[in-house]
């Protein structure tokens, strides 16, 4: 082990040093507070012994900074101290410190402490392993070890965030085993897992850059996220992934598809996350793989993905829904909310281009679009659709178009098509 030694005293310093190193151990000196600190900012110890008194910083206070600089990294810490009462125990203990040894220093005491400390620093290190072992089970699926569906969900999250702020294309492939349930019941379900496993093996080989997450998505179903990879790069590599299939050469005497195995693959690329969302996407990829299907199985279809421009509706009144969903409802998505509440939700969420309001109370209309102009992130356009003539209102922000009742239908579409070009 590294251990830090903290010791104002050249020759304790010197003392101990030996006693650390006659147990088969390093020694890190440091002679104050100011220089333990530094170290520890610098190189990783695995113990730390520390004396109490020390000119500027003393050993509690040294010990209360460096256990904020670990965070929930835990270093054992020995206090050295001529201080013996009852009180000082407790307050080396409530600054961070795990023991506590008296001066002057007996080397068996100090030797038989440091093995104590060992122990508990092995058994908390197996502890961990244990934990990222586990951890790492509830994220795999078992049969193939790649990542399952519920932890590729929450890390292509991340990475659609991620992005989100780069504005950079990511890209998102299913793929399904061409005629699984056929080759299961021709050849067993020992085999389908066998065959499961390998065609696993060959997508995980074929998407492998450090960005990309790979994992079942349930039965013979695959999903792939490629990030940064625009179109192009995402066909190529859902080919190399068909490819490699095909040339594991597993035997498929029943499928129509060809006499090996084989897969489809779907596939769509959003150039930037910021217009879309990432069930989006992934529907989008679902819709491609259903043309591979179509044409034949075997081959690959990836489509840059376009998605519709969002509209986000709260209308209290239940007259502006029937015509947005006639008129507009095949050209954008449509977000619908129930409150002022939800509204301010759904818009930091799912950022639609554009928010309509019918409501005739303009007063709470116009503190929802004060409360929108307060996100810093947040940039829409808001029409209000109300019967109040506004004439004592003030516009919080110039994003906001009043249309007067009774409703003008035209004037209403102008105006949505209007931001949403």
């Amino acid at each position: 082990m590294k251990i830090l030694l903290v010791e104002d005293s050249a020759t304790l310093r010197y003392a101990i040093s030996r006693y650390i190193t006659e147990v088969g151990h390093e020694a890190v000196l440091a002679q104050d507070g100011e220089e333990a600190m530094h170290i520890v900012d610098a190189t990783a110890v695995d113990m730390i012994i520390m004396d109490v008194e020390m000119p500027g910083l003393d050993g509690f206070e040294t010990t209360r900074l460096i256990r904020e600089m670990l965070g929930e990294h835990w270093v054992p810490i020995i206090f050295v101290t001529g201080k013996s009462e009852e009180g000082d125990f407790q307050d080396g203990i409530e600054a961070g410190g795990d023991d506590y040894l008296i001066k002057p220093i007996s080397r068996i005491i100090l030797k038989a402490k440091i093995k104590a400390m060992e122990r508990i620093l092995d058994m908390r290190n197996q502890l961990n392993l244990a934990n990222r072992e586990l951890t790492e089970l509830s994220e795999r699926d078992s049969l193939t070890r790649l990542y399952n569906r519920r932890t590729f969900e929450n890390r292509a999250l991340g990475y659609w965030r991620q992005a989100n702020r780069a504005r950079e294309p990511l890209s998102v492939l299913l793929l399904d085993i061409d005629h699984f349930k056929t080759f299961n019941d021709t050849y067993g379900h020992i085999a389908g897992d066998d065959c499961i496993r390998s065609v696993a093996d060959a997508i995980a080989q074929s998407a492998n850059r450090p960005g990309d997450i790979v994992a079942r998505y349930g039965g013979e179903e695959f999903v792939v996220l490629l990030t940064n990879t625009p179109e192009s790069g995402a066909r190529h590599v859902a080919e190399q992934i068909r490819l490699a299939v095909a040339g594991l050469q597993i035997a498929h005497k029943n499928s129509s598809a060809s006499e090996f195995v084989t897969l489809c693959v779907g596939g769509a690329t959003l150039n930037n996350t910021h217009n879309g969302d990432l069930s989006s996407l992934i529907h989008a990829a679902d819709q491609g793989l259903y043309r591979a299907k179509g044409a034949g199985r075997n081959c690959v279809s990836v489509k840059q993905f376009t998605p519709l421009p969002k509209l986000l509706l709260l209308d209290k009144h239940a007259h502006t829904k029937p015509l947005i969903e006639r008129q507009l409802l095949s050209h954008c998505t449509l977000i619908n909310v129930d409150s002022y509440t939800d509204a301010l939700s759904a818009t930091q969420q799912q950022r639609p281009d554009i928010v309509v309001i019918d409501d005739d109370d303009i007063h709470e209309a116009l503190n929802f679009c004060k409360n929108l102009s307060e996100l810093d992130a947040v940039r829409v356009p808001v029409i209000l659709v109300t019967a109040d003539d506004g004439s004592s209102a003030q516009s919080p922000f110039d994003q906001l178009v009043i249309l007067p009742k009774p409703l003008d239908s035209r004037s209403l579409l102008a105006n949505i098509n209007r931001f949403l070009v």
